[in-house]
């Protein structure tokens, strides 16, 4: 007999003796419950996943409907399996035992639950591990497979998490989209058979897709009622969601990185480590799954979660390529003037023999442009600093332009196959980060950029483009395959080699838009940048989606333009703040361009804005109206403690005979009384809410009886502030 075999059967026989004590396998937090359980197969199964069982031992009274909990592609498998692996010997299968399980407190709200796996004849391991986040009620799964066998093996499947449900109705909703028009949210009837939302970009995977899921049992997703499963891959690269529903209607759910062309190789005693699928379960609707994900990623899935965030103004729609010294110090005047915490310097500024005019050159050559800035970034840092506001610079670390200096000397450095067209996006290519060289020269960017010029305090860290032709130079022709993997994992890497360096300096991630907002990357960044289009209708919609799973304070929104620069189409600089303040404020428009009545009500919202944006940004999110289902929209932000609430109206489409909606508020206190006034309002317009303004009504009022008023210019936009009356 093989010793290996041999260690199973003594390991099986051990475990045999303990059945009693992990037959079942609970994952809880205070108000979910996921039990797993171990069959008389020892095969291991989930067995019940939703709303907090109050006495477990009843879960033993009577047997429940079972599934696998991570399958496999095994000798009896006919649908998707998690786990797909060809072993040394060319065996496609792949058939897994329960060894053992172990579960430890890492903290007063965090329990993780380990558990160990074996094929029942191959040197093959795998290990399931959850993280319980009790208050928040997130759990956090990943997979880790290691090979023992003494030749490679070949994952073609490697899914982080595989959820099995039993309900007479599913339906899935997904966030889609392309640059300038992200997280439009797409809900579906699932029916028999495969439904996969993916990605196969490679980097900024999400321009298209986003790896995120709204799963609703029995009835179509609603805010405030209904069974509801929300998850989200914390991965920048490729994934997958794979939506089966069976021929006796059971619904599977695999999640994780894509296989799509990632045959992934493991030699002897590696260990292939999933990205973690974060997911949850409300019975009570989208509106506490989002509120969950929230309070979740502002302890734990978004760096300085709990820090105020600075209002910056960004010389990007002003400029673009084109300034100097002197045009960015009238900037950076006019911005403390008004109000402004925090300067940020957009593309451009760097290159000397390939200079940044444009898209087409100095990408790689991360030197200060002499001709543009001669006193360089510190003078600029100076300026800001005699105004008492902040310094923040733009980077896009992982690209190169052809016209670069970089890529002179290393062309064999991008992403492209041989004997292949190189082809450009935005006039660039990707740099090979699954080399680590390239890795050393991208951390290194950053690192000299901050080292060299001290004072910068905020980075927007950009990505402009997707792979094409997905080949490297250095990897060997038998592990072409690991691309896309080895640049996610090794991207995430160095961000955690910057993040830890510099905690003390805001990152932006940007990409192209929304392109990079996941989890695997957000914990190293403060903020997000989730599209390039600041038009007030499309920032309805994109902030929208992008709010399900992903908090405000990291929700980087400005104040543009009008015409917008990408729709054309004109919105007042009312509306226009008021969506961007309900985010984390920002600006492109320039004071310079604004006429004197423009320039008061920018310098009066801003100063508003720093007044309740600890409300804004840490408080909880109630979705009333959807723009997707009414012509307005509203929602609300309530704060902690219940004593202050923010809520934003938009006329989303004009109607010519409207019926006003009413407005029934959420989260407040019942037994409060709140003291309603408009803010941000035109002086020299007349208010539609005049009949509310300055009165007092308990919060059991509000939330019963609501509010009724009229909206009907196009576009047209109000704020409330709400405000505990003692």
């Amino acid at each position: 007999m093989k010793k290996s075999k041999l260690i199973f059967l003594v390991t099986l026989l051990v475990s045999c003796f303990s059945a009693k004590a992990v037959e079942y396998i609970p994952i809880t937090t205070n108000n979910t419950c996921l039990v797993l359980k171990v069959n008389d197969k020892n095969r291991l199964e989930q067995t019940y996943f939703g709303k907090k069982v109050k006495d477990m031992g009843e879960m033993k009274t009577v047997d429940q409907e079972t599934f696998a909990s991570y399958s496999t592609f095994g000798t009896n498998h006919v649908f998707e399996a998690a786990l797909r692996a060809i072993q040394a010997d060319g065996n496609t299968s792949t058939e897994l035992g329960y060894v053992s399980s172990s579960v430890k407190k890492i903290d007063g709200n965090i329990t993780q639950t380990t558990i160990e796996l074996k094929d029942e004849y191959y040197d093959l391991f795998v290990t399931i591990n959850y993280k319980a986040y009790q208050q928040e009620d997130i759990l956090e799964q990943w997979v880790e497979i290691k090979n023992g066998q003494k030749k490679s093996i070949k994952l073609t499947n490697f899914a982080s998490s595989d959820l099995s449900f039993n309900a007479t109705e599913y339906y899935v909703s997904h966030f889609h989209g392309d640059w300038s028009n992200e997280m439009n949210i797409s809900e579906q009837k699932l029916t028999e058979g495969i439904k996969i939302v993916d990605s196969k970009l490679g980097v900024r995977t999400n321009q298209f897709t986003h790896p995120s899921f709204i799963l609703s049992l029995n009835q179509q997703a609603s805010e405030t009622s209904g069974e509801i499963i929300g998850g989200t891959l914390a991965w920048p690269g490729n994934f997958q969601f794979c939506f089966e529903v069976d021929n006796s209607n059971k619904l599977r759910v695999i999640s994780g990185a894509n296989p799509y062309a990632s045959e992934y190789t493991l030699e002897k005693n590696e260990v292939f480590k999933t990205p973690s699928l974060l997911f949850t379960y409300s019975n009570e609707g989208t509106g506490k799954m989002t509120r969950d994900f929230h309070r979740w990623a502002r302890k734990y899935g978004i760096k300085n979660g709990n820090k105020e965030r600075s209002i910056l103004l960004n010389n990007w729609e002003a400029t673009y390529f084109d300034f100097d010294e002197a045009k960015l110090t009238r900037i950076i005047d006019d911005a403390a003037k008004m109000g402004f915490e925090l300067f940020l310097l957009d593309d451009g500024w760097f290159g000397n023999k390939h200079p940044r005019n444009a898209d087409n050159a100095g990408l790689g050559d991360w030197q200060t442009n002499t001709k543009k800035l001669p006193n360089g970034i510190p003078y600029l840092i100076n300026e800001c600093k005699k105004r008492n506001i902040k310094f923040g610079i733009w980077v896009e670390p992982e690209m190169v332009n052809p016209d670069s200096e970089l890529y002179e000397k290393h062309p064999d450095w991008v992403i492209a196959q041989p004997h292949r067209e190189r082809v450009l996006q935005r006039n660039q290519l990707i740099l090979d980060l699954s080399n680590p060289k390239v890795q050393e020269f991208v951390y290194n960017t950053i690192d000299n950029i901050l080292t060299e010029n001290p004072g910068i305090e905020y980075v927007k860290w950009d990505c402009n483009r997707y792979v094409f032709n997905s080949g490297s130079s250095y990897l060997p022709a038998d592990k072409q395959s690991h691309l896309f993997i080895d640049y996610s994992k090794n991207l995430l890497e160095v961000m955690n080699k910057v993040s830890k360096k510099y905690p003390n300096v805001t990152f932006m991630a940007c990409s192209g838009g929304g392109g990079r907002i996941d989890y695997g990357s957000m914990k190293h960044f403060d903020e997000y940048w989730i599209s390039d289009n600041n038009d007030v209708l499309q920032r309805i919609t994109t902030q929208w989606g992008a709010q399900y799973f992903f908090p405000t304070i990291g929700l980087a929104s400005h104040v543009s333009v009008a015409p917008n620069h990408i729709t054309n189409r004109s919105f007042s600089l009312k509306s226009r703040f008021d969506i961007a303040m309900a985010g984390k404020l920002g600006m492109d428009l320039q004071p310079s361009q604004m006429t004197e009545k423009e320039y008061e009500f920018s310098k009066n919202a801003i100063q508003k804005y720093k007044e309740i944006r600890s409300t804004i940004l840490m408080g909880d999110l109630y979705r009333i109206l959807s723009p997707y289902k009414q012509n307005r929209t509203t929602f609300m932000y309530v704060n902690d403690n219940k004593s202050e609430a923010i809520v934003f109206n938009f006329l989303v489409r004009k109607e010519i005979y409207p019926t006003p909606p009413t407005i029934v508020l959420q989260g407040l206190d019942p037994n409060k009384k709140y003291t309603l006034k408009e803010i941000n309002k035109d002086p020299d317009d007349w208010s539609r809410f005049s009949k509310y303004e300055g009165k007092t009504f308990s919060g059991d009022y509000l939330m019963t009886v609501g509010l009724h008023f009229a909206m009907y210019n196009e576009y047209e936009s109000l704020v409330i502030q709400l405000n505990e009356t003692k």
